[in-house]
């Protein structure tokens, strides 16, 4: 059967047994606290027996009992019960009393007895008659007795009810405070990210979850192993590209430098224009690959004012043959990652800027500091990008339905991993300002730490 909360199910193994011990507890408790105080009753019965005994008197032809009558309604009746008596002389005859109190049908003592529909308590004692005995049988109605027991079970019970309650707190509790590190290895999981396959501590783990740990351990082991073959496999798909179609663009290059016929050169344009375009989507895979965990160098300090300062130029140059105007907000904005994954970064939001925008608009670079936090952020004048569309740009391989181009849908998905690798968010917008009829797009990446 499932078990739904780990917690209910030792609740269920563990308070049933604690309960009955604290029944069997009680029990226990219970009767050698009771039957001491009925030992007591019954001795008062068998004092009054005693002395009902003393007050018989032996004349020249019978036994008779020398009591007053006011003493008899006295002894009869106190505050709870009522009590009978019977004397009986050595010879069987009825010397005063109830003739009717039942005798013992056995040589007990103290024994149970019904009389005229109540329940009694009755003791037999011998009496010295004389010379004999008399036989002296003193019942009592159990009003006391039961009222006694009633007190002794509530007060046999009561502590155990307060123990039970503790148990209960304690246990519950007990076993929340024994689960708790169940419940930190599960927001240690939960804390990372899909890309951190790292082995979780065993040392840090009770020795009762280390099995557990250990199959977790050996799933990631195999999760990351199968990242890595997927990753290897990618960049070396990359690289083996880009040697060829490098070699194809070159000579397509001088192909177009000599004189072709018309219908020549336009082919050949296309197949020129195709091999930039496959080598920009092989050194995007390379890019992506090196993105992800296990293809990152060693993080640096490294300062973005400078790392765009470096490829400026370079920019400026793919600007122009747009004819954008490609401008510069810099002030200092250091970060702690790697500068080559940095740079394509930076790269592919250019490149997306410049080419979704307007020939004659606007795009802009910034870089500094907001909130103690450093902040790049990219601006153009292009058509935007629709609101309901910001989190499906960033997956691989997607573009907006209707989006001019010849993108392959990886730009910003790069993006997004290098962000993710350097623990910082992005965030898609509109363009603060905009030609008329535009909403334009600022992508900006926040770093947390700086």
């Amino acid at each position: 059967m499932a078990v739904r909360s780990l917690r209910a199910h030792l609740l269920r193994m563990l308070l049933p047994p604690i309960a009955a011990l604290l029944a069997v507890g009680a029990v226990v408790a219970y009767y050698p606290s009771i039957e001491p105080a009925k030992e007591a009753y019954d001795q008062a019965l068998v004092d009054i027996g005693i002395a009902l005994g003393a007050q018989v008197r032996l004349t020249p032809t019978d036994y008779r009992l020398d009591m007053p009558p006011t003493v008899d309604q006295v002894l009869r009746r106190d505050r709870y019960d009522t009590l009978y008596y019977r004397i009986i002389s050595p010879g069987g005859t009825e010397i005063a009393g109830d003739p009717e109190l039942p005798a013992p049908q056995t040589d007990a003592i103290a024994y149970d007895a019904l009389y005229k529909g109540q329940k009694l308590r009755v003791v037999s004692v011998l009496a010295p008659c004389g010379k004999s005995a008399c036989t002296v049988l003193v019942g009592e109605t159990t009003i006391k007795r039961n009222r006694l027991a009633r007190e002794v079970l509530l007060s046999s019970l009561f502590p155990e009810m307060l123990i039970a309650a503790a148990t209960l707190v304690i246990v519950w509790f007990g076993v929340k405070r024994g689960l708790w590190p169940l419940a930190r290895l599960s927001e240690e999981i939960k804390a990372r990210s899909p890309r951190d396959l790292r082995p979780i501590d065993t040392a840090a783990a009770p020795e009762e979850t280390r099995p557990l740990v250990s199959a977790l351990n050996g799933l990631l082991d195999e999760v990351a192993q199968a990242a890595q073959k997927q990753q290897r496999f990618l960049a070396n798909a990359a690289h083996q590209l880009r040697t060829p179609l490098a070699g194809l663009q070159a000579h397509t290059e001088l192909a177009l430098s000599q004189p072709l016929p018309e219908s020549c050169r336009a082919q050949l344009e296309h197949v020129h224009e195709a091999t930039i375009r496959t080598a920009r989507l092989a050194n995007q895979l390379l890019a992506l690959a090196r993105a992800e965990p296990g293809g990152r160098g060693s993080p640096t300090e490294i300062d973005l004012k400078n790392l765009v300062e470096a490829e400026a130029d370079g920019w400026v140059h793919q600007a122009l043959a747009r004819e954008l105007d490609l401008g510069f907000e810099l002030e200092p904005a250091p970060v702690r990652g790697d500068a080559l994954l940095l740079r394509e970064a930076l790269a592919n939001l250019v490149h997306n800027a410049i080419e979704y925008s307007q020939r004659g608009g606007r795009v802009t670079l910034r870089t500094g500091r907001r909130g103690g936090r450093s902040v790049v952020e990219v601006e153009d004048e292009g058509p935007g990008i629709p609101p309901q569309e910001r989190e499906r740009v960033l997956e691989r391989f997607y573009r907006v339905p209707g989006t001019p181009g010849t993108g392959s849908g990886l730009g910003l998905a790069i993006v997004r991993e290098i962000a993710a690798g350097h623990g910082a968010g992005i965030e898609i917008g509109e363009a603060a300002a905009a030609h008329e009829g535009t909403r334009g797009c600022r992508v900006a990446l926040t770093f947390a730490h700086g």
